[in-house]
């Protein structure tokens, strides 16, 4: 081996344990998405959201079984801050079928005042939200996200075509689904709701990933020329480690902002903002695992197979 062989990790040499606790990870995020299931957020599946206004420190969550009670179906409560007013505020939204009827509204208002007679409960807003505008969003994402896999492969087909580019497209569409099931295991095992940060979250992963893989791409193109005579799981680990230092340091310095905006969202109790943070840092902790040991150790595996088949005919 060349180049510093003493400094080089052998990537490749270990493609089986890396794929094995990736998919040991992904096995455990299917039974836990089976056992909890999903919780989708009211804007993609449909439902009524309905806000009041009180004064005191009224815990609203404290008699969230007994509204669950009266409305016969799970709500979700968001606490937060009237600014217009400056008095406090609480949101319960929950799915409903044929929207809140006024019987249901007073009473579920009249709950709120017999349970919090001093909080002076009053009904700021009522919406019923149709999920088709929801789901046509959710649909035009998924849609993107697909047109942006195959350009992803065409692109990285032409430009590292020195290097069996299709293959090696393939193989960071690949990594990239990876790294997104962790961002959806991460919603799901968190509580978090499927909702618009989940796609804002998915939508910066898809990038953020593919630009680590496409440095390790970068370089494998330019050690092919300079070791004409290395076999491709050479080239792999050594241009691996080669972009190893970069790739982490990238890593590491936006995973400690995003770090640093969930203790802060944590201490003041912004669950908005954590679904955001936390899944992005799982999301492009996963993303630097996959552009070191799934991306291109699968593209070496693609190779080592092709070759077989070759020397077998």
């Amino acid at each position: 081996m060349t180049k510093d062989a003493k400094n080089v990790f052998d990537y490749s040499g270990k493609k089986k344990i890396w794929f094995l606790i990736s998919l040991a990870l992904i096995a455990v995020i299917i039974v836990v998405t089976i056992i909890k299931g999903v919780e989708v957020a009211i804007e993609f599946k449909g439902g009524t959201i309905i806000s009041y206004s009180y004064e005191g420190d009224a815990q609203v969550t404290d008699v969230q079984k007994d509204i669950e009670d009266l409305l016969n179906t799970p709500v979700t409560i968001q606490e937060g801050e009237n600014l217009a007013s400056s008095s406090n505020s609480v949101s319960i939204s929950f799915s409903y079928d044929q929207g809140l009827t006024a019987d249901k509204q007073n009473s579920l208002t009249e709950l709120l005042q017999e349970k919090f007679p001093d909080s002076k409960f009053e009904i700021l807003d009522s919406n019923d939200v149709n999920p088709t505008s929801g789901k046509e969003f959710l649909t035009k994402c998924i849609i993107a996200s697909a047109l942006a896999a195959i350009l992803i492969i065409v692109y990285i087909g032409f430009r590292f075509k020195q290097i069996s580019g299709w293959s090696a497209g393939v193989c960071a569409v690949l990594a990239l689904i990876h790294n997104l099931i962790f961002v959806f295991g991460t919603f799901v095992v968190m509580g978090y709701e499927i909702n618009a940060n989940f796609i804002a979250v998915i939508l910066t992963i898809l990038g953020y990933s593919v630009n680590d893989t496409i440095v390790v791409y970068d370089r494998i193109r330019e050690n092919t020329g300079l070791m004409p005579k290395a076999s491709v799981a050479e080239i792999v680990n050594i241009s691996t480690s080669q972009s190893m230092r970069r790739s982490l340091r990238t890593s590491i310095t936006t995973i400690s902002t995003m770090l640093i905006v969930s203790i802060v969202a944590s201490v003041y109790h912004v669950n908005s903002i954590l679904s955001f943070s936390i899944p992005m840092i799982i999301g492009m902790t996963a993303g630097t695992y996959a552009s070191l040991f799934i991306a291109s150790p699968l593209w070496v595996w693609w190779n080592e197979r092709k070759s077989s088949k070759k020397s077998k005919k």
